[in-house]
């Protein structure tokens, strides 16, 4: 195969074409345009310079992707029979160029040009990092950066990419937007995002740049943001009791905002989980931004230890390993886990179990441990049997005033225990009874005072009848 040369038109007008590019275009023998839809195109028939264009295989293909392999294809072809040249835009946004690099790079010699974010930047001079895409592939954002699309064909190509920005964004953020145009300076009109995909006119040459606002007038944020924050929150002038915060005290917080959660996603209230969910998202950036301060760790090693998991102990989908059913990969994950602890005895394993955990969920998790050592009952009903066992064990203890504690302890553990081989939770359980118990003791507050009665003149065998009825269907 014989040498591809690939040239930068540029954004479209000649003026931008380098000397470089342009000395090649005029000694190069074979010439391929990816599209003769440039401004070069016209400066080429003037100079005399032959060419071909992909623009017939373009109409012909079913898609896009469908002609950036047929490009190639077209490309490759030619190179087999001599030295070719290969004119684009802008070769670091071509996915034809991306391609052929991919599968001919040591015959590739690529000449650089005027990027096609350029004359858009130079407009708009935004004092902030900006981020340049083609609007064809654009990559993930953040409302932290100024991004500059070029690119925007089309009215539906710029509302898909809106609704995408607008939950980053919001729907205020400043909008520059670039009518078509090849000229070499370029004018835009000023907008706000919601009007990316109202104006008048779209074609390969105009895009936009979208600045973002202000962080304390921003309607979307962002995990940077929440770290921006929270670092504000810590400085020397911040929060006094932010400031004063530790990995140590900030403990309990976690505890509770993740019961909060849990208790608002079982409850099914989709506000509230969103509300209680940001709450710990919360806590995460309060101990990431701590740890910056201590050199204990940062939002960065927190999210390394966890994705670098989440990779190693899925090697049926980024590796080669087949899994096809649940039970398989909760097979594969703990037998990971297991070389991961390097061969640890099950005892060993019960005391890394934080003491921290809320008591039920420790008690399922140490059971589990034994019971994959072998160490358990055949049945949630053998398990009810121990159920019973220390019960009785208990109302001795009450009668003879000694142990009531520990016995009780054994009764709750074994509730787990006939809980976890239900397959249930045990903690879900006691949630969901904790919750029926309200409701029946709300209506018999209510019907005792819808029948005229004062409840604290009510005996307890009163008060009884109005429990059971309570327990009615219809209640």
């Amino acid at each position: 195969m014989h040498t591809i040369t690939i040239i930068a038109l540029g954004p479209g007008s000649p003026d931008l074409l380098t000397l470089g590019a342009l000395n090649h275009l005029r000694q190069c023998k074979t010439l391929v345009l990816r599209t003769q839809r440039h401004g070069v195109a016209r400066l080429l028939r003037d100079e005399g310079i032959s060419f071909e264009s992909l623009d017939l295989l373009y109409e012909q293909s079913e898609d896009f992707d469908a002609f950036t392999q047929a490009a190639v294809d077209a490309v490759l072809a030619l190179a087999r029979k001599g030295a070719v040249t290969y004119a684009v835009a802008d070769p670091s946004a071509d996915a034809s160029v991306r391609r052929l690099r991919a599968l001919a790079r040591d015959k590739l010699s690529i000449l650089p040009g005027v990027p096609l974010g350029a004359p858009f930047l130079q407009a708009a001079l935004p004092d902030l990092p900006v981020l340049v895409s083609s609007a064809v592939d654009l990559p993930e954002v953040n409302a932290q950066q100024a991004l500059c699309v070029f690119e925007l064909h089309s009215k539906a190509l710029a509302g898909q990419i809106k609704l995408r920005l607008l939950e980053v964004y919001g729907p205020r953020a400043r909008l520059l937007f670039f009518p078509p145009g090849e000229a070499a300076s370029r004018r835009f009109v000023e907008t706000e995002l919601t009007e990316l995909d109202r104006q008048p006119r779209y074609n390969h040459t105009s895009g936009f740049i979208l600045l973002p606002q202000p962080l304390l007038s921003r309607e979307r944020f962002d995990p940077e943001d929440l770290l921006a924050i929270m670092r504000r929150l810590r400085a020397d002038d911040g929060c006094p009791w932010d400031r004063e915060q530790t990995h140590q005290s900030l403990a309990k917080y976690l505890v509770e905002e993740a019961n909060e959660a849990a208790c608002a996603l079982l409850e099914e209230d989709w506000d509230a989980a969103a509300e209680e969910l940001g709450d710990v998202f919360l806590q995460l950036a309060f101990h990431a931004v701590v740890g910056e301060e201590y050199a204990t760790f940062t939002w960065g090693d927190m999210l390394q230890a966890i994705c670098a998991k989440l990779i190693r102990r899925h090697p049926h989908i980024f590796g080669d390993l087949r899994l096809d059913t649940a039970q398989q990969v909760l097979a594969s994950w703990e037998e990971i886990k297991r070389q991961e602890r390097g061969g640890l005895l099950p005892g060993d394993r019960m005391l890394e179990v934080p003491k921290g955990f809320p008591p039920l969920m420790r008690a399922e998790k140490v059971q589990r441990l034994a019971a994959k050592a072998g160490f358990d009952w055949d049945s949630a009903l053998e398990a009810l049997d121990k159920v019973h066992e220390e019960a009785e064990e208990l109302r001795q203890a009450l009668d003879s005033g000694q142990g009531a504690l520990d016995e009780l302890g054994d009764l709750l553990f074994s509730c787990v225990n006939t809980a976890r081989l239900m397959g249930v939770s045990a903690d879900q359980a006691l949630h969901f009874s904790t919750e029926k118990f309200i409701r029946r003791y709300q209506w018999m507050e209510n019907r005792i005072k819808k029948d005229g009665k004062d409840w604290n003149l009510l005996t307890i065998k009163e008060i009884g009848v109005y429990w059971e009825r309570s327990k009615a269907p219809e209640s």
